[in-house]
Order: structure tokens, then C-alpha cells, then sequence
């Protein structure tokens, strides 16, 4: 495996050195566990759309793209009320 380069500030190359030094771990060993652990957009969506059809065929759960519109605008009105506490 080839290694690559990436520039970042230096301030968040150290907090993730300690990050990584605490669980025992290179910053590159680190880094490479993290890699493997977060999902790209296209993973995310795929997820999204398997947890949709489980839900459909469990419960015929299948809003229309205005209902789930209307519960995500729901969902953004109670999250700035909930932060505005």
C-alpha cells in the first residue's frame, strides 16, 4: 500500500497524534482505522435506501417524496425549537 500526503493544519494533526496516541496507535494506523470506519455518501445512501425497503416491506412504510418533505421540515422545526431552549 502506497502512502499519500495530505495537509492539514497543524493544530488538528496534533489533536488527532494524541487522539491516536491514547488508544495506542500511529497517527497513519489511526487515520487508516478511521478511514475504515466512516461511510462515503454513496455507502450512506445505499444504507438509507436498504433501511427504506426494510421498513416497506415490514410495515408498507413508503412516504411520497411531499410527505417526507413535510416530516423533514417537521423534523427541522422541532430541532431549532429544541435549540433555541
Amino acid at each position: 500500500m502506497s502512502d499519500a500526503n495530505i495537509r492539514i493544519p497543524k493544530e488538528a494533526r496534533d489533536r488527532l497524534a494524541a487522539i491516536a496516541a491514547a488508544d495506542g496507535l500511529s497517527l497513519r494506523a489511526y487515520l487508516a482505522r478511521l478511514a475504515e470506519t466512516l461511510l462515503t455518501p454513496d455507502e450512506r445512501a445505499a444504507r438509507a435506501e436498504r433501511a427504506r425497503a426494510a421498513l416497506r416491506t415490514w410495515n408498507g412504510y413508503a412516504p411520497t417524496a411531499a410527505e417526507q418533505q413535510d416530516l423533514d421540515s417537521e423534523l427541522d422545526r422541532r430541532l431549532s425549537e429544541a435549540r433555541s431552549r
